[in-house]
């Protein structure tokens, strides 16, 4: 039986391996551990840890790596720390991470300097932030990489990456937004108590490398949010360097009838409450990913997603308030086709099993080795 220890820190990263957790949690090949850290715990974010508990996996470990500094190169020590101790426990034979954040990186050194096989979900791909460092840097300490598409496996192959280490089974998300088991709508709105017959979501991240800007950006939005006549479900950011800004521009929404606002909502209540909105506005991936499959009109703000896989009908601003303004003045005229997109067909836990149960991932040398590409 093999020992697979997927880390988590945050309810977007939770969302993507979801299906994988599940599809090995009752396999009579696999044990499966979950190492759950970052904003899952924290009660200002909404506490998703809550969700993973709801899931009922076997076994579960908590571990607080929150910093009163609140900086990334803190947070990645201390989890680097945590999870160290951790594996110790559990010797796992995979530790499977996914994206660009720090507890990503933290899974990977740790792996990587334990002579533990690391499996990284949705390698490859660029963006035009901090995340894009953390990414490639996760990538490079990892042996495995499930992608989501073959220009992610280029790019890696292009980082010399070998090509019999990749994968392709695109985004994991898919998988959930496919199920037959996703509650209705009057479900969730009732769950979170949201009377509009008509909303948007609204999904603002802080972008690391603008820091020091944020906080215009945030108030540049949410006075367009404030002057526009839409309903709005508002998701909190996630917690990286620059969220206190927008957290406090958020401040301005309180008592508004039009504003539903929420530290976190459990992922497949979001899917159904996205999938039947007007349209979402901010710089969330679930613009990219999700939104795309289900014909939505978005708008998409400033550099965040910059250089990532952008549907063609995706309204671009930058952030100031008059070109916030004036996308929400057009977007109930813009009307999009859902799109097959680029990230799979909704069967990336089958493909990610099925890849665990060939010998050859186990094969793969633990001794890292570089592919030269040569151009003749």
């Amino acid at each position: 039986m093999k020992k697979i220890l997927f880390l988590t820190g945050t309810r977007a990263d939770f969302g993507k391996i979801k299906s994988l957790l599940q599809i090995l949690e009752n396999h009579p090949d696999f044990e499966v551990f979950v190492f759950v850290t970052g904003m899952h715990l924290q009660q200002e974010y909404g506490y998703t840890l809550l969700e993973i508990e709801r899931c009922g996996f076997s076994n579960v470990h908590i571990f607080e790596n929150h910093t009163h500094e609140t900086t990334m190169d803190l947070t990645l020590a201390k989890t680097i720390k945590g999870l160290s101790a951790y594996v110790k426990d559990c010797n796992p034979d995979m530790i499977v991470i996914h994206g660009d954040r720090v507890e990503a990186l933290a899974g990977a050194i740790v792996g990587s300097l334990n002579n533990i096989l690391v499996s990284h979900i949705e390698g490859g791909e660029v963006s035009g932030t901090i995340d894009e460092l953390i990414r490639h840097s996760t990538s490079k300490m990892s042996h495995v990489h499930f992608v989501s598409n073959q220009q992610a496996k280029k790019r890696l192959i292009q980082m010399g990456e070998l090509s019999e280490s990749v994968f392709t089974i695109g985004s994991p998300d898919v998988d959930i937004m496919f199920s037959d088991n996703l509650p209705d709508l009057a479900t969730a709105k009732k769950y979170y108590e949201i009377n509009f017959d008509a909303y948007a979501i609204v999904m603002f991240h802080p972008v690391t490398t603008e820091a020091r800007f944020m906080q215009q950006y945030a108030d540049n939005f949410v006075e367009a949010l404030l002057e526009d006549n839409h309903n709005y479900v508002v998701i909190f950011p996630n917690n990286d360097l620059g969220s206190t800004a927008i957290l406090k521009a958020y401040e301005k929404l309180k008592g508004n009838s039009r504003f539903r606002v929420f530290p976190s909502l459990r992922f497949e209540y979001f899917l159904v409450l996205l999938k039947k909105s007007q349209f979402i506005i901010g710089n969330s991936s679930a613009g990219i990913r999700e939104a795309p499959y289900y014909g939505l009109p978005i708008i998409n703000i400033g550099t965040r997603q910059q250089n990532r896989a952008l549907h063609a009908d995706i309204i671009n601003v930058d952030y100031d308030k008059k070109s916030i303004v004036e996308a929400l003045i057009i977007i109930d005229s813009h009307r999009v086709q859902p799109t097959k997109s680029d990230f799979g067909n909704g069967n990336s836990a089958q493909l990610f099993l099925e890849s665990l149960e060939k010998n050859d991932i186990w094969q793969l040398n633990h001794q890292k080795q570089f592919r030269d590409i040569y151009a003749f």
